[in-house]
């Protein structure tokens, strides 16, 4: 037995009913399901179970998301360190400052570059991760259950989903709002009808939309602008995308202004296919979001309209902005979407939609996948209830 487990089983009466600690038994559960598997088990055959428990769900998730998370690193310090040289920056401001002057700022170092974005990247995780753990912590101590570990899952997608120059104090109210009103209010994982990482993302949208759209954003150098190639969309169509020398092979690779983790698609669809492989997540759900949203771009394609949007098609609507992000990790949410298999397909074309017409139709507000979803995520127990009543009414009318 290892050092690890007997120092475990030895503070367990300290934590178990009665103890001393007793009231932070979810703390010490945690720490010991994180690190062994559960020695409660079930034996006999009259009980059935599944291998993949929700632990093991979450965790393939955030496994997931790893392509991503490289991605961020490479990209967002890139994009700075490209900034810099092109405006004759020769240091970043802070304490930022202080460790990138040992490796130097060129965009073809590659340490430089990971360095550069692990700086803006970590500190929003960590912030995230600690902000929203305690909150995890106060609710599980309160209500006296288990700390569920599907927080580690919303803590990588939300820090995925914000720009680099997010101030932090922000991070910390938009995580606060994700886990108390997007999930425990409700009771918890499960329980929860809307996704807590886009729910914390809404409310930083709408609560502090300059630090959340617009050009200065996106590229973390003081100073520097650049609008995202969806925001050149929306003002110029693909007239403008051309214009500004960005391609499309740049937008499925990621290297290109955007929030941290949803610029690549390329990284997106490995941790799709991953997701796909263990069967964590639902592919009819991300071919109901592809086809609806290939359907309605293809459809506003055959329109005539001064509206530039209308003339972007499906294969830049898939790469540019968060879609491939939102249809692979947020769509898929298991506790929000849909859970019949009819609904589910239901479900992600309704998203694939409404993406697109908010994309296109509303000019103020183009990027659309975030909105799609949390509407979507509302509709969804009404989507079950009429497949499940769908099928009570054909099987009554077949024993008829």
């Amino acid at each position: 037995m290892s050092s690890t487990r007997q120092f475990l089983d030895k503070i367990h009466p300290s934590f178990a009913k009665g103890g001393r600690f007793e009231r932070l038994y979810p703390v010490y559960e945690m720490v010991d399901t994180f690190l062994y598997s559960p020695a409660d088990v079930t034996r006999g055959n009259t009980h059935v179970r599944d291998a993949i428990d929700l632990k093991r769900v979450m965790t393939y998730v955030w496994i997931a998301a790893l392509p991503c998370l490289v991605v961020a690193l490479f990209n967002t310090g890139y994009q700075a360190n490209s900034a810099m040289q092109m405006i004759g920056l020769t240091s970043a401001p802070g304490w930022r400052g202080f460790i990138l002057d040992i490796v130097g700022y060129s965009p073809y170092n590659p340490i430089s570059v990971f360095l550069h974005g692990a700086l803006y990247f970590f500190p929003v995780y960590i912030v995230t991760l600690a902000v929203g753990g305690i909150w995890e912590v106060l609710f599980a101590t309160v209500r006296k259950h288990d700390i569920n570990e599907g927080f580690f899952v919303s803590s990588i997608l939300f820090a995925l989903t914000m720009p680099p120059d997010v101030p932090l104090w922000q991070v910390a109210l938009g995580i606060s709002f994700g886990v108390v009103m997007g999930k425990e209010v409700f009771g918890g994982t499960g329980k929860n009808f809307m996704n807590p990482a886009l729910t914390g993302r809404a409310f930083l949208y709408f609560a502090y939309p300059a630090s959340m759209s617009g050009d200065a954003v996106w590229t973390a150098v003081d100073g520097f602008s650049g609008a995202t190639t969806l925001g050149v969309a929306a003002l110029s169509g693909l007239d403008g995308i051309h214009a500004a020398g960005i391609s499309w092979w740049a937008t499925l690779f990621g290297i290109e202004p955007g929030s941290m983790g949803e610029t690549s698609v390329i990284a997106i669809l490995i941790g799709a296919a991953f997701l796909l492989y263990t069967r964590i997540a639902s592919w009819r759900i991300m071919a109901g979001v592809f086809l609806g949203m290939v359907a309605t771009s293809t459809l506003f394609n055959f329109i005539s309209s001064d509206n530039v949007m209308f003339t972007v098609p499906w294969y830049w609507h898939l790469t540019v902005g968060g879609f491939a992000f939102g249809m692979v990790y947020m769509a898929t949410d298991p506790v929000s979407a849909a859970q019949t298999q009819t609904g589910r397909w239901v479900f992600g074309a309704l998203i694939g939609v409404m993406t697109v017409l908010i994309r296109v139709v509303n000019p103020a507000f183009p990027e659309g996948i975030m909105l799609a979803i949390l509407f979507s995520n509302i509709f969804a127990p009404l989507i079950d209830y009429f497949v499940v009543q769908a099928n009570i009414n054909r099987r009554i009318k077949r024993n008829v």
